[in-house]
C-alpha cells in the first residue's frame, strides 16, 4: 500500500471517530428530549444520506422484498438505541453515558457465541468482569433514583439493544453498503418515532435548528463517508483500535466544550472498559466486518 494512502486513510479514521464521538455533545447542547433529538437527527441524516447513496450511484432498491421488514425490524431497534444513548447522557454525562455504552464490544463478543454456536472463550469471560468492575465504579449510589446511576443503566441497554443490531445485521443485511443500511434505518426510526415527537417543530428556535442540522451533517452523515473511505485503505486491527478512542474523544470534547470534570473512579472505570473493548477488538477475526455494521450508527 502506498505509504500516503495509509496516512490519508489514518486522518480520515481520525477525523470521522472524533466526529462519532461529538455526536454525544448535542445531548447537553440541543435544548429537546432525547426521543426529539433523534427523531429530528433522523429527518435530517436520511435527507443527506439519501442525496450521498443517488450520487454513488449506490440503488436506493433493496434486493429482495424480505430484505424491507428486515431494515424495518433493524431500525426499530436503532431508533431504541439512539433515544437510549442520548437519554443515557442527559442524565449523567457524556463521559459517563459514552463508557456505559461502550460495554458493547465485549457484549457482542459474549452474545455472538450464542448467534454463532460458537464456544465461549474463557478470556471474552473476563472481558466482561472486567467491564462489570469498570462500569460499577462509575456508580455513585445503587438507587435508580439518582440520575447518574439512571443515565449508567439506560446506557447499557443502549449497548445491549447496539449489540443486538449489530448482530442481526450482520447475519441478515450486510450484503448492502452502510449508507444504504443508515438510510433506511434512519427512516424507518422517523416514522416509528414520529407519533412520540413532543415538540412543536414551528417553535423551535433557528439556532436549535443549526444545532440539528449540524448533528445530522457534519456530526452524522459526513463522518460515516469519512470511515467508508477509510475502510479502504486501512486494516481491520487498525480500524477497530482507532475506533475505540471514541470514548476520549468524547470526554475531551466534553470537557473542552460544556467544562464537563472527570473524577478519579470515572477515569479508572473508563480506562478498565475502554482497555478491554481494546483487547476483544485486537482480538476480533471479524473485525472489519462488525465494525463496519456498527459504527456508521453514532
Amino acid at each position: 500500500m502506498n505509504p500516503n494512502d495509509k496516512k490519508t486513510g489514518l486522518v480520515e479514521l481520525h477525523l470521522a471517530v472524533l466526529l462519532f464521538g461529538g455526536t454525544a455533545l448535542f445531548s447537553k447542547l440541543i435544548p429537546l428530549s432525547a426521543l426529539d433529538i433523534t427523531v429530528l437527527r433522523c429527518v435530517v441524516a436520511a435527507a443527506v444520506l439519501s442525496l450521498i447513496v443517488k450520487l454513488s450511484k449506490q440503488k436506493i432498491a433493496l434486493e429482495a422484498a424480505k430484505d424491507y421488514w428486515v431494515a424495518i425490524g433493524l431500525g426499530v431497534i436503532v431508533s431504541l438505541h439512539w433515544v437510549t444513548y442520548f437519554a443515557s447522557m442527559q442524565l449523567s454525562s457524556v463521559a459517563i453515558g459514552m463508557i456505559a455504552f461502550f460495554t458493547y464490544p465485549v457484549m457482542t463478543v459474549l452474545a455472538e457465541p450464542l448467534v454463532t454456536k460458537s464456544k465461549l472463550q474463557l478470556a471474552d469471560v473476563i472481558s466482561g468482569v472486567l467491564v462489570l468492575i469498570g462500569v460499577s465504579l462509575l456508580i455513585p449510589e445503587a438507587s435508580l433514583g439518582n440520575d447518574v446511576t439512571l443515565g449508567i443503566v439506560i446506557g447499557i441497554v443502549s449497548a445491549a439493544l447496539f449489540t443486538a443490531r449489530n448482530l442481526l445485521h450482520k447475519r441478515y443485511f450486510s450484503q448492502y453498503s452502510g449508507q444504504q443500511a443508515m438510510l433506511y434505518q434512519t427512516a424507518v426510526a422517523v416514522v416509528f418515532l414520529a407519533p412520540w415527537l413532543s415538540v412543536e417543530v414551528s417553535t423551535i428556535e433557528s439556532n436549535v435548528w443549526w444545532l440539528i442540522i449540524l448533528l445530522g451533517t457534519i456530526f452524522t452523515a459526513a463522518p460515516h463517508a469519512l470511515f467508508t473511505s477509510a475502510l479502504r485503505l486501512l486494516s481491520a486491527k487498525t480500524v477497530g483500535l482507532v475506533s475505540c478512542l471514541q470514548p476520549f474523544y468524547g470526554a475531551v470534547l466534553a470537557l473542552l466544550l460544556l467544562g464537563e470534570d472527570l473524577d478519579i473512579k470515572t477515569i479508572i472505570g473508563g480506562t478498565l472498559v475502554v482497555a478491554t473493548a481494546l483487547f476483544e477488538t485486537q482480538q476480533s477475526h471479524n473485525g472489519l466486518k462488525r465494525l463496519h455494521s456498527s459504527i456508521s450508527l453514532f
